[in-house]
């Protein structure tokens, strides 16, 4: 659930921190004060999009932080994001004066898209005109499909399969003479490649064994002469080096210190002597090889003649070869009709089934989501109304299935349903909106529900008894969700366990929001001026005390969420 909210140089808020508890709370106050304004905050906090008009003017950034628990939901996420995972999820988001976001997530950067992702584990708003979006084809699907537990991501993955493979089988059709040259070309190219038969790391050792073979006669030379001066001459390194170690070991009995260099010296020989063996064996087993010289020279042409051909680094040759093997092969496969046909099928088939399994399950949730709807409208005064889910049968299959889904609403008995836009009463349309948050929020209390549930200001247009009732139905909603209302009606605040007053004050030329959590008569006084408006009479104070004891007694209390420090 969501602990606190801090706000600082927030629109008109200079600084603000408020700590919430489970259960219902309702947030109240004058029109303007700024109720609306902690809901538009939590929103950028959970990822909606900001820009410079929400910093508070003169000030230089706008900071928002929200601390949730951590719902269990979100650890495989933190872990792959890089996050530090906790009892406690703190998101923060900053905006600057020019516009410019940042964001953090348990105190490491994060982007707003992670902000979002968090979001939809964490709170579900619906807003005063939630109506508007329930008379969208896309938004009336995806809460058919959330009521109904369908997961549509393997259907858009199997449509993106059996639209790409048509794709594929229409450019094959059309461009099929064009291919087929283009798969002419590329096997030329690689038969002029293959007679060549260049491999990986041939271009480097080809150039080793030419430079050595074309300067074997150097090599062989600089090796004879280096092996005499080592031994075989009348003079040589090794004879000199032997009879300074000999010269020395006969005195160094008598002075220490010759014997070390005398051992230096016969180590120096024994080196001599290893160093005169292997040119000895070099000079044995190295010959001039001319015929592989001229072998040498020839790959070599021919690897330089390609290369300049296609425009290449000899050394890129294998690389080429493999990359227009690769191509050819994927020519083949885009010239074969008969593959490329049963690949479309093969994807069709897998649509068909996949769309089928959703719509049956749209089909057996619809009616189910209808009468829920329809049995919450009577508690919400539209007795005798009705509510329909209606499914229509695309006439071509869409990524999201087989058909398009209305909600349909009679607003009395006898009267036929209608879609939701064509609904006249405004009053009605809350309601009905009303209706369908409380049923869905009620069957979506599972380990992957956000944990806290907003109503901005969705009772509007809703006034006498229909409003004790909102405020009956929140209240059940609070003991199995936290649930925070901002409202303007005083049967709803008076339902509520935890009440916050939202208020604004002038200071210095500036206006300011503040919020404090009321109790005992404060909250009664709250009660009486949402009753009778600024000026408090007895009767109102007598009017708010007895609907907060009627609550009192004929609502359970919900379950307190942890205690404010």
């Amino acid at each position: 659930m969501l602990k606190r909210l801090a706000l600082r140089d927030f629109v008109i808020v200079t600084s603000l921190e408020v700590e919430l508890a489970g259960g219902f709370s309702v947030l109240t106050g004058e029109t303007g004060a700024g109720k609306s304004i902690l809901i538009d905050a939590l929103q950028l906090a959970l990822g909606s999009r900001g820009d410079a008009g929400v910093v508070r003017e003169g000030a230089a950034r706008a900071d928002i932080t929200a601390e949730f628990d951590a719902p269990a939901s979100l650890a495989a996420w933190l872990d792959d994001a890089g996050f530090d995972s906790a009892d406690t999820l703190l998101l923060r988001r900053v905006i600057d004066a020019q516009g410019k976001s940042r964001a953090w997530v348990n105190g490491s950067p994060a982007t707003v898209a992670q902000l979002r992702e968090a979001a939809d584990h964490l709170v579900d708003i619906h807003g005063q005109h939630a109506w508007q979006s329930l008379t969208r084809s896309a938004s009336v699907r995806a809460l058919l499909d959330a009521y109904a537990g369908v997961d549509v991501a393997p259907l858009g993955a199997v449509w993106s399969r059996w639209k790409a493979a048509g794709d594929a089988l229409d450019k094959a059709r059309s461009q099929q003479a064009d291919l087929e040259r283009e798969r002419e070309r590329l096997a030329w190219q690689i038969g002029e490649l293959d007679k060549l038969g260049p491999e990986a790391d041939e271009w480097e050792t080809l150039n080793a064994d030419h430079q050595r073979l074309s300067n074997s006669q150097a090599l062989m030379d600089a090796a004879r002469h280096a092996l005499d001066a080592l031994s075989e001459a009348e003079v040589n390194a090794e004879s000199l080096t032997s009879a300074a170690a000999e010269a020395l070991g006969n005195v160094a009995e008598f002075d220490a210190r010759l014997a070390g260099v005398a051992e230096v010296l016969q180590s120096a020989q024994a080196q001599l002597q290893d160093a005169a063996h292997t040119l000895s064996g070099y000079l044995h087993h190295t010959e001039l090889e001319p015929e592989r010289l001229q072998e040498l020279d020839e790959r070599l042409s021919a690897w330089v003649s390609l290369a300049r051909r296609y425009r290449r680094a000899p050394a890129e040759l294998p690389a080429l070869l493999d990359q227009w093997k690769g191509e050819l092969r994927a020519l083949d496969a885009a010239t074969d009709l008969d593959a490329l046909d049963a690949v479309l099928a093969q994807a069709h088939a897998a649509f068909s089934a996949e769309a089928k399994r959703v719509s049956a399950a749209r089909k057996a949730a619809a009616p189910k989501l209808a009468a829920a709807v329809t049995q919450a409208m009577q508690q919400l005064g539209m007795a005798g109304g009705r509510f329909e889910v209606a499914l229509a049968a695309q006439e071509a299959p869409q990524s999201f299935g087989l058909e398009s889904a209305e909600f349909l609403v009679a607003g009395h008995a006898g009267s036929t349903p209608r879609p939701m836009g064509k609904v006249a009463s405004g009053g009605e349309l809350s309601r009905i909106a009303l209706a369908i948050a409380v049923t869905t929020s009620q069957l979506s209390q599972g380990g992957d529900a956000a944990g806290t549930l907003i109503f901005d200001e969705i009772d509007s247009g809703v006034g006498g008894a229909v409003a004790d009732t909102v405020g009956r139905l929140m209240k059940q909603l609070g003991r199995d969700r936290q649930v925070l209302a901002v409202t303007h009606l005083p049967q709803v605040a008076a339902c509520a366990d935890h009440h916050y007053v939202v208020s604004k004050r002038t200071e210095s030329g500036s206006t300011h929001s503040d919020i404090d959590a009321v109790a005992g008569e404060v909250r009664v006084a709250e009660i009486a001026r949402m009753l009778g408006g600024e000026r408090l009479s007895d009767t109102s104070l007598a009017h708010a005390q007895e609907m907060l004891s009627v609550a009192a007694d004929t609502i359970a209390p919900a379950p307190r969420g942890r205690k404010k420090p």
